[in-house]
């Protein structure tokens, strides 16, 4: 099916308006930038267009949680969605099902784990309408399939997979990103530990990490992600499977795992309902850290001769385009859809769907690099 339309679902928001802007760039094609906002998109199309864009910009109203959502996802005829509209904890499958209903192909940020995980449950609809539906197209599982899939050459048997990411302090956050992050701030999920699975809980077990010379070290934290749930299935030879986010701000970081304490110990029981007072609390800090971020994975495992094998792929994204990051899978697919280059359909996470060089041809265009360390034992 020909891609000429696509939809933005919180196409003006922090990631939206990220891919807003690389799609239309595009010729041929007409980036719809909505959301419950219609000024905010009218302005978003304004900004951009004095830009100077080669594709079609059109403004439209539409609100995921209306009575009428599929009824205004036909009118508006798109052949693609991308949904940024989070937080995706506890969100239903709604908007992929009213995909499915008009016939468009679908893409979401997601990083909530069952949303995630359990896309497959529409994949009998999906094929039945010869769409594609996928969920989780961001830093992960997106990327980090990908970087693993890379290197998963080098090993005989990957044994360990140990991966995280480190915003800067002053990079824009996503109020979405931070709800969905505090709904799970001192809870427990399992994890695949030395070929045990067991609980970990959010935002504790601190430690610190070197990110190499330009982001230096900093304090990561459990999260929890698909990844932790579809990794040991996709690479059944790991027996350990770990990602931590942190804070650039000690402070900050250390706060968090107070907060996590707290939850844990009953205290406060969803920190969500917070999140405004948090965010604005946050800015107070702004000023201090930088605008660096980084991701590093760390794979262990046996090489083709049985021996030692350790890899580190580190990231950096400096002057603030970091938040460009969690957004260039779904643009890297999106616009494989646009150029008909994919032939998947169904309904399925974004695991391994292009490839290393693919994000490099976007993420160098924004100044984000990476680099590989290759150790023995």
């Amino acid at each position: 099916m020909p891609v000429s339309r696509v939809l933005i679902l919180g196409g003006y928001g922090n990631f939206g308006k990220r891919i807003a802007e690389s799609l239309s760039a595009s010729q041929g094609i007409t980036v719809i930038i909505a959301g419950r906002n219609l000024q905010k998109a009218q302005a978003l199309c304004t900004q951009l267009a004095e830009k100077g864009v080669s594709a079609m910009l059109e403004p439209s109203q539409i609100d995921i949680g209306s009575a009428n959502f599929e009824v205004e996802l036909e009118r508006l005829s798109p052949d693609l969605v991308i949904h940024t509209s989070g937080p995706f904890q506890g969100q239903t499958y709604r908007v992929p099902e009213a995909c499915i209903a008009v016939g468009s192909h679908y893409i979401d940020l997601a990083d909530d784990r069952r949303f995630v995980c359990d896309i497959q449950a529409l994949n009998a609809k999906a094929l039945e309408r010869k769409v594609l539906l996928v969920s989780g197209a961001s830093s992960v599982p997106g990327l980090s399939s990908v970087v693993i899939d890379h290197f998963l050459e080098h090993f005989s048997s990957l044994e360990e997979i140990d991966f995280a990411i480190a915003p800067g302090n002053r990079a824009e956050r996503g109020e979405a990103t931070v709800k969905g992050i505090l709904s799970y701030t001192g809870h427990p999920f399992p994890v695949l530990h030395q070929g045990q699975w067991v609980d970990r809980y959010g935002w504790m077990s601190p430690r610190k990490l070197c990110f190499g010379d330009v982001v230096g070290s900093r304090w990561l934290a459990n999260v929890d992600i698909p990844d932790l749930e579809l990794f040991p299935k996709r690479y059944p030879s790991a027996n350990t499977v770990r990602f931590q986010a942190g804070l650039e701000l000690s402070l900050l970081h250390l706060g968090m795992v107070f907060m996590a304490l707290w939850a844990k110990l009953g205290l406060v029981k969803d920190w969500s309902r917070f999140t405004r007072v948090i965010i604005i609390s946050s800015e107070i800090f702004k000023r201090w850290g930088t605008d660096v971020g980084g991701m590093k994975v760390m794979l262990s495992g046996r090489d083709k001769n049985n021996q030692p094998k350790r890899i580190h792929w580190l990231l950096c994204a400096e002057h603030g385009v970091g938040p460009y990051i969690p957004t260039l899978s779904a643009i890297i697919l999106a616009k494989k859809l646009i150029v008909g280059s994919i032939d998947q359909l169904g309904a399925m996470p974004c695991l391994g769907l292009f490839t290393l060089e693919e994000f490099d041809q976007e993420a160098k265009q924004l100044g984000i690099y990476h680099h590989t360390e290759f150790l023995d034992g």
